[in-house]
């Protein structure tokens, strides 16, 4: 069924005539007779009676005049959608990253994104690590932050900006003999109970990497997904809470220092990335590049320049990191 069919029935109804419809449609009489014959034949039924030189709608006509302008109103909201979509500038973004990147972030991110694109939604999903990935692979977020290996992108032909890296910080009550002003070594962290992120964090992988390299069995009071979970039973004295640099402390009532392993900060890597397989309208595209700037000069991520790489040049993301070889085959082993 041809809509210019549809369109050429709605518009003699609405003229009354078959030479008022062809001079409003721009066609000559006999194409629009042809018209209205082809959709009768289609449709099986007769939508017009001639009396004298008028066009009466039949019963079955005057039943399916709606349905036919209800058909038309749908195309045209369909094409001014699809020109809006061509723009760039409207839409819904979908966007997977966790509780903390979501918090110290994005939160602030975006508004200043919606001053540029106040005709996008942007929906958030909680997702971390290889989670965040398979959520991109399965089509269900555009765009996720994700703390993950390099070698995790280049398998699945992900596209991404390397944000700063995070470090990871000891948090703990005034109690403990730290110095706050002084990197801790991992290996001194062995005789005290610790405060841990889940294993499904990439800042849990990396710390594991460490202390099998050290020869350390921490002691583990809780495992959470909650970071604020682990900070309150900090604040109370309870262990040595073991977090990212991007968890605010603000709120709790104790000190923080960076863990180091051999001297060197261990740091964990945070991507931008995308499905580069799927078409991304041209507002996605500038979150990614636009987010990447903003991390790299906002506290707490470090103030690097934001790196767009994909492909077989993913490697750099590792050397950007400076990480260790040792730590990334015992964390990439897990």
């Amino acid at each position: 069924m041809l809509l210019k069919h549809l369109q050429t029935f709605v518009t003699v109804v609405e003229q009354g005539s078959v030479s008022k419809a062809a001079l409003h449609l721009h066609i000559a009489q006999p194409a629009l007779s042809r018209h209205i014959g082809e959709l009768e034949r289609e449709l099986g039924l007769k939508l017009f009676d001639r009396v004298g030189r008028h066009l009466l709608l039949t019963g079955e006509g005057a039943q399916l005049v709606e349905n036919c302008r209800s058909l038309l109103g749908d195309v045209s909201s369909l094409s001014e959608r699809a020109r809006q979509l061509q723009r760039g500038d409207q839409g819904l973004l979908t966007v997977g990253a966790s509780t903390m990147q979501i918090e110290t972030a994005l939160s602030t991110f975006l508004n200043r994104y919606a001053q540029l694109y106040p005709k996008v939604e942007v929906k958030l999903t909680e997702a971390v690590g290889d989670k965040t990935l398979d959520m991109l692979d399965r089509g269900e977020i555009q765009i996720g932050l994700a703390a993950v290996q390099a070698e995790q992108i280049e398998e699945r032909g992900f596209g991404f900006y390397a944000a700063p890296p995070l470090e990871l910080h000891a948090v703990w009550h005034s109690k403990y003999e730290f110095d706050r002003d002084t990197p801790i070594e991992i290996n001194r962290l062995a005789p005290h109970r610790l405060l841990l992120l889940d294993s499904g964090f990439f800042a849990r992988k990396t710390f594991d990497a460490a202390c099998r390299l050290t020869g350390i069995r921490p002691t583990i009071v809780l495992e959470s997904q909650a970071p604020h979970t682990l900070l309150a039973l900090a604040e109370a004295g309870h262990g040595v809470a073991i977090l990212p640099s991007t968890v605010r402390l603000h709120r709790y009532a104790v000190r923080s220092s960076l863990i180091i392993y051999e001297h060197r900060p261990l740091l964990i890597p945070l991507v931008i990335t995308w499905d580069q397989r799927r078409i991304q309208p041209l507002f996605a595209k500038d979150f990614c590049e636009l987010l990447a700037e903003y991390m790299s000069k906002v506290p707490p991520y470090r103030h690097q320049s934001p790196h767009k790489t994909a492909g077989k040049h993913s490697a750099s993301l590792n050397r950007r990191h400076n990480r260790t070889s040792q730590i990334e085959k015992e964390r990439g082993a897990q």
